[in-house]
């Protein structure tokens, strides 16, 4: 269905030799890129305004990543604001989970992947009902 996993169920990315990215890694580009990179930096770099998110993505685990992004964080002067509410963070939560974790890996280079596979009819079913 174009969705891959590791072995304990985790939302992860597939990147082919040739540089193609599966669909959420790429999906997940695009959605970090037009919710997240203004406080976190283009590529998941981090700015002076809050963290390199592709750090964090690899000593993060999933849940506590999801927890963070949908109830928010404070840490000292630094807010995170809570996203549970935004449909265009919450119906692609494991695109950018997956996107930032093959940025932390070198696995996905810095700009938009010049290759991508097709959104499979699952993952467009998914993205449909979740949008509503």
């Amino acid at each position: 269905g174009g969705r891959y996993y590791t072995e304990d169920d985790i939302p992860t990315y597939n990147v082919a030799e040739d540089g193609t990215v599966d669909w959420l890694t790429f999906s997940g580009f695009r959605r970090y890129h037009s919710e997240c990179h203004v406080c976190h930096g283009p590529d998941g770099e981090g700015s002076t305004y809050a963290p390199a998110l592709k750090k964090s993505a690899v000593n993060m685990d999933y849940y506590d990543f999801v927890a963070t992004v949908v109830n928010g964080r404070v840490n000292g002067n630094s807010v995170m604001p809570h996203f549970g509410e935004n449909l265009n963070v919450m119906c692609y939560l494991d695109d950018i989970y997956v996107y930032l974790k093959a940025r932390g890996t070198d696995a996905v280079a810095r700009g938009r992947p010049a290759k991508k596979a097709a959104k499979s009819d699952m993952i467009a079913e998914a993205e449909n009902a979740c949008m509503g």
